[in-house]
C-alpha cells in the first residue's frame, strides 16, 4: 500500500468542506490521542511490586556471581538505603550488605524479601522503609500492617535472625506529612517492644536542626535524599546503635 505523500494529502484536504475539514481534524486528534493513551497506560499497567522486577533480579544476579558471606547484616528499603554509598565505612564492625531498592514501599519487600534478603541469611535485617508508602497517600495504619507482615515473614523464616526498624527522619519536601512519619515511627516502636528479636533505632531527629523543623543543608537539591553531610549524621546514629551493643 503506498503512502499518500504530504503534498498529496494537503491538496486533499484543501477540496473537504469546513465541515469535513473539522471532521478530518478531530479525527487525527483522536488517532494521536488514543496512540499515547496507550503508551501511558502501559507505562501505568506495571505499578506493583512487578517495577522492581530488574532491580531484583540484578541482585540475584550480582550475588550468583559472588555469593554474600552467611551472618552480614542486610540493610534493605527505599531510596535512603539504596544511596547510602559510605555503608561500609560509616560501619566498619559491621559486614553490611546493601540490598535497597527502587523508590520502594514495605509492601514492596514484603513482596520480594524471600529472593531479596532471606536467600543470605544474614544475623540481621535492618529496615529503612515507609515514607514513601504515607506519601503515595496510604495510612499510617495500612503501612504498619504491611511491616508486622515483612516482620512475621522474616522471623518465620529466619527466627535466629534480628529485625532492626530505623525511625524515618523527616525531610524538607514532605515536612507536610511529618504527623504521619511521627505516626508509623511511635506504632513500629511500640510493637518492636513486644519481642526479643526486634529493636528500633531513633533516628526522627537526625535532619532536624534546633527549630525542629529539617535543615535543607542536610539534603540535596530534591530535598528529600540526604547529601553527605545528612549520610554522615544518619550512619553516626545508626553506628552507635552496633557499637553499643543493642543487639
Amino acid at each position: 500500500m503506498t503512502t499518500p505523500s504530504p503534498l498529496s494529502t494537503a491538496r486533499s484536504i484543501s477540496k473537504l468542506t469546513l465541515s469535513g475539514r473539522i471532521r478530518w481534524v478531530l479525527t487525527v486528534i483522536g488517532v494521536a490521542l488514543c496512540a499515547v493513551s496507550s503508551v501511558c497506560f502501559a507505562a501505568d499497567s506495571v505499578r506493583g511490586p512487578e517495577r522492581w522486577e530488574a532491580d531484583i533480579a540484578a541482585f540475584e544476579a550480582k550475588d550468583r556471581v559472588n555469593p554474600p558471606p552467611k551472618g552480614a547484616v542486610v540493610f534493605t528499603g527505599s531510596s535512603t538505603i539504596r544511596l547510602w554509598k559510605t555503608l561500609s565505612e560509616d560501619l566498619p564492625s559491621v559486614t553490611a550488605l546493601n540490598r535497597g531498592f527502587g523508590g520502594s514501599q514495605i509492601s514492596d519487600l514484603v513482596h520480594y524479601v524471600d529472593r531479596l534478603v532471606l536467600p543470605c541469611d544474614p544475623s540481621v535485617v535492618v529496615v529503612r522503609s515507609g515514607g514513601n508508602d504515607l506519601h503515595s497517600g496510604k495510612s499510617v495504619e495500612q503501612v504498619f500492617a504491611d511491616f508486622k507482615a515483612l516482620a512475621e515473614k522474616v522471623h518465620s523464616a529466619l527466627p535466629k535472625t534480628e529485625l532492626v526498624y530505623i525511625a524515618l527522619s523527616p525531610s524538607v519536601s514532605r515536612w507536610s506529612e511529618d504527623e504521619q512519619t511521627r505516626a508509623l515511627n511511635l506504632a513500629v516502636r511500640e510493637y518492636a517492644k513486644g519481642f526479643d528479636w526486634m529493636k528500633y533505632i531513633d533516628a526522627y531527629d537526625v535532619s532536624l536542626g534546633a527549630d525542629g523543623r529539617p535543615r535543607a543543608e542536610l539534603f540535596g537539591k530534591d530535598m528529600l535524599h540526604f547529601n553527605a553531610e545528612g549520610y554522615r549524621l544518619f550512619g553516626a546514629r545508626v553506628r552507635a546503635f552496633f557499637e553499643k551493643g543493642s543487639r
